[in-house]
């Protein structure tokens, strides 16, 4: 599924969506360059769990969890983890379990030692906004994708 997110208000709008249907639990890998609006997306998806506080890109810290009303949220971003195997140390096994939802930026850094995703979104730049690009990992993957085609297909007919 591809889909133009035309500014920013339209990606966390689209982050949302994508966290509703997600229903709380999963493993969703964003993908894309420096600037590219994956700690934006994070944030609308943290909105559909009633999260309305800042959420800033855990770059220092690889990890920050949110403890919503009904589900928790594990928000990594790997982008200067330096091995893979740094996972550990953080106590990442138990951060990424079933019964959590886990975002995480740059699943690249921790290849060979992160589980699959159940779902992949990869964002690039598109002039003022954003193409988004999702890609199945999973059963549960293919559900989200199937819900938000045909929700977002009625709102915008660039969806594809």
């Amino acid at each position: 599924m591809q889909l133009r997110l035309d500014d920013e208000d339209r990606q966390v709008a689209f982050g949302e969506s994508l966290g509703q249907a997600l229903g709380g639990h999963g493993r969703l890998y964003l993908e894309g360059e420096l600037g590219a609006g994956k700690t934006t997306l994070t944030r609308g998806i943290l909105r559909a769990y009633g999260h309305r506080g800042a959420v800033k890109s855990p770059t220092y810290t690889l990890v920050e969890p949110y403890e919503l009303e009904a589900v928790r949220v594990n928000h990594f971003d790997l982008y200067r983890l330096g091995d893979p195997e740094e996972l550990e140390f953080i106590g990442g096994r138990d951060l990424l379990a079933d019964d959590a939802l886990c975002v995480i930026e740059w699943p690249a850094r921790g290849e060979g030692w992160l589980p699959s995703p159940d779902l992949v979104v990869q964002l690039a730049l598109d002039g003022d906004g954003r193409q988004a690009t999702l890609i199945a990992g999973s059963d549960h993957g293919r559900r989200v994708i199937e819900r938000l085609a045909g929700e977002w297909s009625r709102e915008d007919d660039r969806v594809s």
